[in-house]
C-alpha cells in the first residue's frame, strides 16, 4: 500500500502553536548564527558596535561638519547615531532574513518543522547586535548629558516595530529568493538606496511640507522620528507618523505571513 502525501493547495493558515512547540529550534538556530557570525574574529561580538559606530564617525564629519546637515538642537553624532542603529537592525534583519531559507536548503528538503522559524530566527540574531550597539548610545547619550524624557516608554514598541517591518517584508523576500536568485543581488542595492530616502542622517524637517506625507508612507521614516523623540526629548512624539508605519507595517506583516506560507509548499521542489 503506497501513501501519497501532496501539498495543500491555495492559501494556507498558519499555526501559531506549532511554532511555539518548535521554540527550542527557534533559539538554536538564532544561537548558532550568533556562534557561526563571530566565530574566530579577533574582536568577536564588537563588529556589531564598529558598524554603526565607524558610519556615525564618517557621516558626523562629512554631513555634520562639511554639508551642515540640521539635526534639530541635538548633537549631529547622536542624532545620525540614533537613526543608524535603527536602519542597522532593520536592514541586517531584513538581508538575513531574505536569504535564510536558500542558506537552510538541506534542512528544508530533509526534515520538517515550520519554516517560517527560520527567517525569523536570522531576523532575531540581528535583534541581538542592536542591544550590543545600543550600549554605544548610552554612553553618548551620557557623553553629551542627554536625559531622556517621559517620551521613553514608546521605545521597546518602536524597536519591536521596526523588527516586526523589517521581517514582515524578509518573509516576502525569502520566499520569492527561492523562486529567484536575483534577490540577492537587489537587496542590497535596494538597503542602500532606502538609507538615502529614510530620514537616517537629516531630520524629516528638511523635506518639503507638500512632500511629507510621501517620504511618511516608508514606515521607517515614523519609526526612527520617533525613536529619536523617545530617547531624546527634543520635541513631541510624531503619532501620525507612527501611526502610519504601525499600519504599512501591519500590510508587510500578515502579507509578507501568507505569502511565504503559500509558497512554502514547493520549497523543497525549487530550492
Amino acid at each position: 500500500m503506497m501513501t501519497l502525501i501532496q501539498p495543500s493547495r491555495g492559501w494556507r493558515h498558519i499555526d501559531f502553536r506549532e511554532i511555539w512547540a518548535y521554540r527550542e529550534l527557534l533559539y538554536f538556530f538564532t544561537w548558532r548564527d550568533l556562534k557561526i557570525r563571530y566565530k574566530q574574529t579577533v574582536i568577536g561580538v564588537l563588529w556589531a558596535v564598529l558598524q554603526p559606530f565607524l558610519t556615525m564617525v564618517v557621516f558626523s564629519v562629512f554631513f555634520g561638519q562639511f554639508v551642515k546637515v540640521p539635526s534639530e538642537g541635538v548633537p549631529y553624532p547622536v542624532f545620525v547615531y540614533l537613526g543608524l542603529l535603527l536602519w542597522t537592525l532593520f536592514s541586517q534583519s531584513l538581508t538575513r532574513a531574505s536569504e535564510s531559507v536558500v542558506s537552510h536548503s538541506n534542512l528544508v528538503k530533509k526534515v520538517y518543522f515550520p519554516r517560517l522559524i527560520i527567517p525569523v530566527a536570522a531576523s532575531l540574531s540581528a535583534l541581538v547586535d542592536f542591544f550590543i550597539s545600543f550600549v554605544i548610545l548610552l554612553i553618548m547619550m551620557l557623553f553629551y548629558k542627554i536625559v531622556p524624557g517621559p517620551s521613553v516608554v514608546y521605545f521597546p514598541f518602536l524597536v519591536m516595530l521596526c523588527f516586526l517591518c523589517s521581517i514582515g517584508i524578509g518573509f516576502w523576500l525569502a520566499a520569492i529568493n527561492v523562486l529567484y536568485r536575483d534577490v540577492r543581488y537587489a537587496v542590497p542595492f535596494l538597503i542602500q538606496l532606502g538609507m538615502y530616502i529614510t530620514p537616517v542622517i537629516y531630520p524629516v524637517s528638511v523635506v518639503p511640507k507638500e512632500y511629507a506625507w510621501i517620504i511618511y508612507l516608508n514606515p521607517m521614516t515614523g519609526i526612527i522620528e520617533g525613536f529619536r523623540a523617545s530617547l531624546l526629548g527634543y520635541k513631541a512624539m510624531p503619532v501620525a507618523g507612527i501611526g502610519i508605519s504601525f499600519l504599512v507595517t501591519v500590510i508587510f506583516l500578515l502579507s509578507g505571513l501568507f505569502y511565504f506560507r503559500k509558497v512554502e509548499r514547493i520549497f523543497a521542489d525549487v530550492i
